[in-house]
This record gives C-alpha cells, sequence and structure tokens, in this order.
C-alpha cells in the first residue's frame, strides 16, 4: 500500500516539483540540493559505451545528461507523470532514453551482470527495503561496476530551518508519514523511510557491495533546487549525503 501512495504523491505532485528544478536542459548529474555534481565530484568516470540504469529517475534529467555523454541509458520510475515528462525532455535533448515504469523494490526482470553503472539520486528514501534494493542492483552491475546513490542527510532532516534546533532523535529511523499542505490548499500524505548512517552503510555491507567513499558535499551556488530550503540552515549542514560503492 505504501508503495501505491508513493506513486500516487509523485504523480501529483509532479507538475509542480518539474517547475520547481529549473534544471530543463541537463549538463550533467547534480546528486542533489547543494550536493554538487558529476562535474566537480567526477564519480562516474568516462561513461561512452557504458550501460546506465537510473532508479527512479523521476524527469530524466540524470539520465539525459548522460546519454549526451554517449553512456546507454535506462530510467526506471514509478509515476507515469514524472515519465511522461522525463520522455518529453529526451526528444528535446535529442537523445534517447529507454524510460520504463516500475518500482526499484523488484529489479528481477533485469539480466544478471547487466549494467556496468546503476545511479540513484535522491530516491532511495522510498525504498521501504534498502537491504533487498543493495542486494539487487549487486546482482545486476557487472563485475567492476559502480553503484552511486545520494538521499537526503539523516543529520539534516532532524534539525528545524526556522529554530535550527534538533526538532527530531536521530535515533526514531523507519516509515516517516507526513501530511502536506500545498500552496493550493490540497492535502498530501508524503511516505519516506528514514535511516541513520550506520543502517545505510550496514545495508551495503549486507548487500555484498564495497564502499568506496561517503561524500556530504556542499555547493551554496546550486540554484537548480528552488526555493525549498533555507540557507542558514544548509551552511551549518549540507543536505545531501553521496555514497559511492563498486562491484568487485
Amino acid at each position: 500500500m505504501s508503495e501505491k501512495e508513493i506513486e500516487c504523491w509523485w504523480d501529483q505532485a509532479s507538475e509542480y516539483y518539474q517547475k520547481e528544478i529549473n534544471d530543463r536542459f541537463p549538463k550533467t548529474v547534480h546528486y542533489g540540493p547543494f550536493g554538487s555534481d558529476e562535474r566537480h565530484l567526477k564519480l562516474l568516470g568516462d561513461v561512452n559505451g557504458k550501460k546506465v540504469l537510473e532508479l527512479g529517475c523521476g524527469g530524466g534529467q540524470c539520465a539525459i545528461a548522460l546519454a549526451k555523454e554517449g553512456a546507454i541509458c535506462t530510467g526506471l520510475d514509478i509515476s507515469k507523470k514524472q515519465l511522461d515528462f522525463a520522455r518529453n525532455l529526451a526528444e528535446k535533448n535529442r537523445v534517447k532514453v529507454s524510460f520504463l515504469k516500475g518500482s526499484f523494490s523488484d529489479l528481477t526482470s533485469i539480466k544478471k551482470c547487466y549494467y556496468d553503472i546503476v545511479l540513484s539520486v535522491f530516491s532511495l528514501q522510498y525504498a521501504e527495503n534498502l537491504d533487498s534494493v543493495l542486494t539487487q542492483v549487486n546482482r545486476i552491475l557487472r563485475r567492476g561496476g559502480l553503484f552511486v546513490f545520494s538521499i537526503d542527510h539523516p543529520f539534516y532532516i532532524m534539525i528545524s530551518p526556522d529554530t535550527l534546533k534538533v526538532e527530531s532523535s536521530y535515533y526514531k529511523n523507519g516509515k516517516n508519514i507526513e501530511l502536506e499542505r500545498w500552496p493550493d490548499g490540497s492535502r498530501h500524505k508524503s511516505i519516506t523511510y528514514i535511516r541513520k548512517v550506520s543502517d545505510i552503510l550496514n545495508s551495503i555491507l549486507r548487500s555484498g557491495l564495497t564502499l568506496e567513499a561517503v561524500l556530504e558535499p556542499l555547493d551554496l551556488n546550486d540554484k537548480i533546487w528552488g526555493t525549498g530550503y533555507r540557507r542558514k540552515l544548509i551552511r551549518k549542514i549540507g543536505p545531501t549525503i553521496i555514497f559511492k560503492c563498486s562491484k568487485k
């Protein structure tokens, strides 16, 4: 039921979200709010000719940017509205990307050892069972392949952007439900899954993947992610944390 509710939320939020994200014509992979990009972090290496799968691809900006660099890209997302935007954006950018509707909770239809790179930008906080997702990523990656993913920084989401005080417990993990009021006055239920940094690291270890790096970048010049983030908090802790893994 939760996954269906997440799908519904993204179908409803897609139009507003894509207006908020002003990177309509992507030039590179952006890893998250104020979290820098591939041009600076160089986590993926040369992608020309590489098979790349993006989990939770949303509007397709990252997959399209990689396709422009010669990658053979597939984007997977649960939201039809997001995928409709992604297909139109790919056409405008004159690149070919295969966009598929589906959940990253079930990757059984993908061949074993098929992809060179799996990428996920700010989507795995919607994964109920992170162990399962990471284990499946390990299965579909080729030996020597990379898995790079970014999520909300667990420390950032504990702090109120108004008071700059800690307002939630770091140890309050698991399913998180928020009732949101949108600008049009409508109410919507948002579902995410909160994890400690140690939970994420241990999921990586259990999956059989090798952790290569953990990054906590801060790019105060980021103008892509709209007005939803308060700079007085961002100056103290960035909203994005990135994990780079490999398959040995």
